[in-house]
């Protein structure tokens, strides 16, 4: 790196990066979650399919009350057709009109749609803890993320101050080269850490912005928004001691708290209840029924005179009278009726006599008998059976993933704390001993590049520490999630 860049790094870059920091809106882990709950896709589809189970539970709850339906069809028959008032084929366009009112309802069938109902409700309950689940993943992920960008400028800060250091040094050992005191090749190697240091520092800075924005992603929030997170001390993260989180007690006390078991059982729940509906589909059942209706029908001809057109002839066949013993034959006249078109209006005539002589009315009961339809209502039976041996099994197998996982993290968690107590313990002698090699080699005892193995000694220590120690508090978050503590920092 030459001089002028390592000037633009330690002068310019620096300084710009951290006001570009500063200048952010600053999020902490409970706003994150939140903002991610509310927009997050996952969340918002188990949020959606909840409330479609809200809507089928109240349609399952109103099936239990009469059925009620009214109709009526108005209309023209052309050509030849059965008049209803008379139940006839006319063929003359005719104008009718029908009103029917229906109601039928459920006496019993031996449950069937009681326990529908109650699987109805189960599904739904189900349904909420799925977003109750989605919801703990998706703020799970988040709290992860969020310590990776806690960590990510942590060692980004100490990053800042190897590169303060290493300027100091070589600022100083400079001054010492001009004055002859040491050799140039003192300044050289030194210059050389620097460049090593500031380089170190921009990489460390480009993790910390691209887990900014995979925290961006995570909830849902354009890349493009000026965001940053609210930095707590990592001491002061509120941590449950180790002894407090046995990961039998953590176990059965997730078992009752974690969504996933919650919807497990509820599923199961719901297929029992299913069970005892298909069962009861294999018995009769009795309904009860009632009705109105009546009707109206009116030709659009009607008679608008007659005409005489004679007699019928006489024949040996024609009925014939006796007066005074004198056999008369009987002619019948040929009268001939004239008729017209209706008028709208008077299409419409007798609409009320009509509708008032046809009125009807019908009561009763109705029971239906399962006989044979294809073995549907066995065989779905049998199959909501399976149904309920599997769900059992995606239970047992989800409680004992979640028994190995809370064992696992509470191990990590042990493994965890020992290994910050060993980077703490390694990072306070790393300290001694860059502070015993910075004495010796003000005092000319140390050579350069001795100095700087100590420093970058130090500077591993340092960013050694600092993961252990947020490893540890992420581990110890995950057993308190499984214990039902939530997420907090």
């Amino acid at each position: 790196m030459n001089k002028l860049l390592k000037r633009f790094v330690l002068t310019g870059c620096l300084p710009l990066l951290f006001l570009a920091a500063a200048a952010q809106e600053k999020w902490d882990l409970q706003r994150c979650i939140e903002y991610a709950w509310e927009h997050n896709i996952s969340v918002r589809q188990a949020d959606v399919q909840a409330r479609i189970a809200e809507l089928n539970l109240r349609q399952a709850e109103l099936s239990r009350y009469p059925n009620v339906n009214f109709n009526n069809s108005t209309g023209t028959n052309f050509g030849r057709a059965v008049d209803p008032t008379s139940n006839l084929f006319v063929s003359s366009t005719l104008l009718f009109q029908q009103y029917n009112f229906n109601v039928s309802g459920l006496i019993y069938n031996w449950g069937n749609l009681r326990n529908s109902i109650l699987a109805t409700r189960y599904s739904t309950e189900a349904a909420g803890a799925d977003v109750e689940r989605n919801k703990n993943d998706i703020g799970l992920l988040v709290a992860t993320t969020y310590l990776q960008v806690l960590l990510a400028k942590e060692q980004v800060r100490i990053a800042a101050v190897q590169v303060e250091l290493s300027r100091a040094r070589f600022l100083d050992t400079k001054k010492r080269v001009d004055a002859g005191l040491v050799p140039e090749l003192n300044a050289l190697e030194l210059e050389a850490q620097l460049a090593r240091d500031s380089a170190t520092y921009v990489t460390a800075f480009t993790t910390s912005e691209q887990n900014l924005l995979t925290l961006k992603a995570t909830l849902n929030l354009d890349a493009a928004y000026p965001f940053d997170i609210a930095e707590p001390p990592v001491h002061l993260i509120p941590v449950e001691p180790i002894a407090s989180l046995d990961p039998e007690a953590v176990y059965q006390s997730a078992l009752q708290t974690q969504p996933q078991q919650k919807v497990n059982e509820l599923r199961i729940r719901a297929l029992q209840a299913n069970l005892k509906a298909a069962k009861a589909a294999l018995y009769p059942s009795l309904n009860w029924f009632g009705g109105l209706g009546t009707n109206f029908a009116n030709p659009n001809t009607k008679v608008t005179g007659f005409t005489f057109a004679g007699y019928d002839p006489i024949t040996p066949f024609s009925p014939k009278i006796n007066i005074g013993g004198v056999d008369y034959f009987v002619q019948s006249p040929n009268i001939d009726v004239i008729q017209g078109k209706k008028t709208f209006n008077q299409m419409w005539t007798g609409w009320g006599n009509q509708l008032n002589n046809n009125f009807r009315q019908n009561v009763g009961i109705q029971i239906s008998v399962p006989l044979f339809a294809g073995g549907t209502a066995r065989t779905n039976y049998q199959r909501v059976r399976y149904d309920i041996k599997n769900a059992e099994l995606v239970k047992e197998q989800a409680n004992q993933r979640l028994k190995n996982d809370i064992y696992q993290a509470y191990q990590a968690a042990v493994n965890a704390l020992n290994r910050y107590q060993a980077s703490k313990k390694s990072l306070d002698l790393s300290e001694k001993a860059y502070s015993l090699a910075q004495k010796r080699y003000d005092a000319g005892l140390l050579q350069p590049i001795e100095l700087i193995t100590s420093q970058n000694n130090l500077f591993r220590a340092r960013i050694q520490a600092m993961s252990d120690q947020y490893d540890y508090v992420f581990r110890m978050k995950v057993l308190e999630f499984y214990k039902g503590l939530g997420l907090r920092l």
